[in-house]
């Protein structure tokens, strides 16, 4: 499965004087597969992983001078390690602290080398070591999104309609049909490269429902590598609520009434480091940068995959295949993640991705808007709609608060339109990647 990060690896192999990569994301979302995958594009592809191999350790004690770390692994591992041709990976990282200060010098002293780097958890090391700041690129990485599980199923023609679609033209039934019946495989299935294989393998769903168990089995496996054991039960409490409380404010007193937010806070903030929930900030949205002016006291969760909060709250996920339509009616909270899952798979890969959501609380009722982002240097609220048809009050009440806010985006089923004389964008559900990346109203 090509994924789109190797487009942006292929021009970092083509400068002349590159810094090393360090790939971070949570578990199993395919850092390693990928530097696999561009390693074919060398004559030679040389993988060090600290946890299969941790005698290699030592070769990063005596010093961090780089042309005598690469000679001593020449000779340790039987290969030649030449500039230009190689691809040196070095996986698991977090096991060797040294090796990840060592990626400063690689940039400094033999920046000709090609070095990547991943690991698990690694950002729990890193808050102790620090990374060399400006002398590494950091790629963030999520589960496929639904663009490359297009690519990857072998519908790369109707990935190509959405890319070049204008949104003030319908799509053509048969291929919003097509899209839609899609976008259901892909609810069911979620974005992580273990179950999307097993899916175009077998088209088994039976199957991809093992592996998200087995995913999650391996989630609540880390738990001890990040926090003592007194404190585990809360980092499983806060896991297993996420699910049950997508869509709505996250408190802590529905994730366990007789627990106490600085137990459960920690909690939180620990699985949000390991990648495996993502937090979804209040913004005033007043001006950009969004994160500038958000309330850290309210927020929003997700979980890190649509399939994997599914499995967490035992859903019978196959009606995305049998009615998907249907499904996101019955699931709102559920398509509502898959928004904000989407949103961080096309946010800046060298930065980590912010979500964000608007509530204005005044007399007479609420208002909220279920995402804001920034787009051409406008802050642009984010609607999310279950059917066809449905009120956008709250967006309403953004856009005639917000003068900065030229138009508001609006997903749900129906086919592309543009509200001109409201200032709504209608795409469906499988358009988010062109949606947050074009200007759509004039002004």
């Amino acid at each position: 499965m090509k994924r789109d990060l190797l487009n942006y690896l292929e021009n970092w192999k083509s400068e002349i004087r590159r810094k090393p990569v360090l790939l971070r994301g949570a578990r199993q979302v395919g850092k390693t597969y990928l530097a696999r995958e561009f390693g074919q594009q060398f004559d030679n592809f040389i993988e060090i992983n600290f946890e299969l191999t941790p005698g290699l350790k030592t070769i990063f004690n005596k010093d961090l001078d780089p042309k005598r770390i690469v000679r001593e692994l020449s000779v340790a591992l039987g290969v030649n390690i030449s500039p230009g041709n190689t691809l040196l990976f070095f996986d698991e990282i977090q096991e060797c602290p040294n090796a990840i200060t060592s990626l400063r010098y690689f940039y400094e002293n033999m920046p000709e080398i090609h070095v990547m780097s991943a690991g698990s958890l690694i950002d729990f090391v890193l808050d102790e070591i620090g990374i060399p700041v400006g002398r590494v690129i950091p790629i963030y990485m999520y589960p496929l999104s639904f663009m490359e599980f297009l690519s990857a199923t072998g519908n790369d023609r109707l990935r190509d309609e959405i890319s070049n679609h204008s949104p003030s033209i319908e799509m053509p039934e048969p291929f919003h049909k097509d899209l839609l019946r899609l976008f259901g495989e892909y609810m069911a299935v979620g974005g992580m490269p273990e179950s999307v294989k097993k899916w175009i393998d077998t088209g088994d769903l039976k199957s991809c429902f093992e592996i998200h168990r087995l995913l999650i089995d391996t989630i609540r496996l880390d738990f001890p590598k990040y926090v003592k054991r007194k404190n585990q039960k809360y980092v499983e409490m806060v896991f297993n609520s996420v699910p049950r409380l997508l869509g709505n404010k996250f408190v802590f007193v529905s994730v366990s009434p007789h627990s106490r937010s600085r137990e459960l806070k920690p909690a939180l903030d620990l699985l949000t480091k390991a990648g495996v929930v993502h937090i979804i900030s209040h913004s005033s949205s007043n001006g950009i940068p969004l994160g500038s002016e958000i309330n850290p006291s309210v927020c929003k969760v997700l979980s890190l995959d649509v399939a994997i909060s599914q499995s967490i709250l035992g859903l019978d996920y196959g009606q995305w295949i049998l009615d998907p339509s249907q499904a996101v009616i019955n699931l709102g909270s559920i398509t509502e993640s898959f928004v904000g899952q989407e949103l961080l798979a096309y946010s800046l890969p060298t930065q980590p991705g912010g979500l964000y959501y608007w509530t204005s609380e005044n007399k007479g009722g609420n208002a909220e808007v279920d995402y804001v982002a920034a787009n051409n240097g406008n802050i642009i609220p984010i609607e999310v709609k279950p059917g066809v048809t449905g009120s956008l009050k709250s967006m309403n009440v953004f856009l005639e608060r917000k003068k900065h806010s030229p138009y508001g985006i609006q997903f749900s089923q129906r086919n592309y339109y543009i509200d001109e004389r409201r200032r709504i964008v209608q795409y469906p559900l499988y358009a988010i990647s062109s949606a947050i990346s074009r200007k759509f109203v004039k002004g």
